[in-house]
């Protein structure tokens, strides 16, 4: 656990607990895959965020706990979908999924987990909150196609990849935020500071780990590095080394993403550093972590904020 887990420890564990009860399923394979991914473990930030920004409210119900368990089912479930999309072999240290029990099934069990959330939104009866799950993960679809429209197109602008990340991964995060505002009856003021919050700790997240794509090693992160140009995917890290590049270095890169080659990773990050476009990814997520603390002064000062605070620093710091 990091530091922020402690604020909120009690509800963490009961939100573990949560989680083993609902991925209960008469078919066994169900069971095993679902249990497979969310034994791997991961940050749980999402999660997280559902219980900090409720408690931060002065929440004293038990709905964050059933409205965090949504947040990482829906999570975890467009996780399956994703590294059955883009072939992934290794994420959370471990073979996936779908390395393990191909990509049929790992199709099916994210669909489950996606069913048995909006079973539990039901549950909860509110409007506003199904509202807002319901909207996200249409978003999140919405991300994954043009994501997977955007591969092997050296010529994405940078605004075409925000929009991408801002789709794929931050509205999640806002969804976290907002959810938990909305059953402590928040008003709207903060009901959007927390999901502009969210939002912005989400860029700032995706904006590192493409940074750390060719930064970080696999061990550290748990992934193939490389595993973004192997697919074809143009990052801002490459985005912004094309601007900035020499001709013969600009084809490169560009050759790299069109035809999905990892094979000059080296070559590639030597280009990415010397560019600066490294710390350019980086100085854009700190301005996202910058407008999330911002968001945040409208709540009320307590240890819940304050954990809200340290996740948004820690997307900056963490190397995996």
């Amino acid at each position: 656990m990091l530091p922020f887990h402690n604020v909120v420890a009690d509800d963490f564990q009961e939100v573990n607990e949560l989680i083993i009860r609902q991925l209960h399923s008469d078919v066994g394979l169900v069971e095993n895959i679902g249990h497979y991914l969310i034994e791997a473990g991961g940050k749980r930030l999402r999660p997280l965020m559902v219980l900090l920004a409720a408690r931060a409210l002065n929440y004293s119900g038990k709905q964050h706990l059933d409205l965090a368990a949504i947040i990482e089912f829906i999570h975890s479930a467009t996780l399956l979908h994703d590294d059955v999309v883009d072939t992934s072999t290794l994420r959370r240290g471990r073979p996936t999924a779908n390395a393990e029990w191909g990509n049929a099934p790992s199709v099916l069990v994210g669909d489950f987990l996606y069913s048995r959330s909006f079973q539990m939104m039901v549950a909860i009866g509110d409007m506003d909150v199904m509202s807002i799950l319901s909207d996200t993960t249409n978003v999140i679809a919405e991300g994954e196609v043009q994501q997977l429209i955007n591969a092997k197109d050296p010529d994405l602008s940078e605004d075409g990849y925000i929009e991408v990340i801002h789709k794929k991964t931050a509205v999640l995060f806002a969804a976290a935020c907002e959810v938990g505002a909305v059953i402590a009856g928040a008003d709207q003021t903060i009901r959007q500071a927390l999901k502009e919050y969210g939002l912005q700790v989400g860029i700032a997240f995706q904006l590192v780990d493409d940074a750390l794509d060719y930064k970080g090693d696999a061990d550290t992160l748990g992934k193939n590095v490389g595993d973004d140009l192997a697919e074809g995917k143009p990052t801002l890290p490459l985005i912004y080394a094309m601007s900035r590049a020499a001709d013969a270095d600009r084809e490169l890169i560009r050759a790299a993403i069109s035809n999905s080659d990892a094979s000059k990773l080296q070559q590639v990050v030597a280009i990415v550093e010397a560019t600066g476009a490294m710390d350019y990814t980086l100085q854009a997520a700190e301005r996202a972590v910058e407008a999330a603390l911002a968001s945040l002064k409208s709540v009320p000062e307590s240890r819940y904020r304050q954990a809200l605070v340290e996740i948004a620093q820690f997307s900056l710091g963490r190397n995996h």
